[in-house]
């Protein structure tokens, strides 16, 4: 039998298992100073777009308002249209470094929609690839994520 480590996988458990409250990942990255540390692809007048450190596929990032809001209808029109173009850049940021040709992009509202952080609402953009799905996930319920976080974000900062 073969093993997939994914020894990542294991700090994301323990957090959820510790239930702490770790503050609002989105309100918290922009400000600690190193955006390659923090995962961020690129930053807008009022938004930014980050790496999912826990990705679906490669280069599953997310694009989220600086401002604190849980509600889609609490958006403001100018953080609205601010994410909507920044999205656009990074899907053809995606397209250009990655050659993704298709993409997932959507948004989880509430812990019953699958929210993870359901008091900062973000953007979903996974990018697809003919044949990213195989029987890992159906026989093993496990993901094989090709490429490393940091060889994406140093892809996508550049096309960005």
């Amino acid at each position: 039998m073969e093993r997939l480590w994914a020894p990542w996988r294991m700090e994301y458990i323990g957090q959820a298992r510790e239930g702490e409250d770790q503050g609002c990942l989105f309100c918290e990255k922009p400000k600690e100073g190193d955006d390659e540390k923090a995962l961020i692809v690129a930053r807008s007048e009022r938004s930014f777009a980050m790496l999912n450190r826990y990705p679906y596929n490669s280069g599953h990032l997310m694009v989220a308002p600086f401002r604190h809001v849980g509600e889609l209808e609490e958006v403001e029109d100018d953080e609205s249209l601010d994410m909507q173009r920044l999205m656009q850049r990074c899907v053809k940021a995606l397209k250009e470094a990655m050659q993704s040709e298709g993409f997932n992009i959507g948004m989880n509202l509430g812990v019953v929609a699958g929210a993870g952080i359901p008091d900062h609402l973000h953007w979903h953009v996974v990018p697809r690839w003919q044949g990213d799905t195989n029987f890992m996930p159906v026989v093993s319920e496990t993901k094989v994520i090709p490429q490393a976080l940091k060889a994406v974000l140093r892809a996508l900062s550049a096309a960005v």
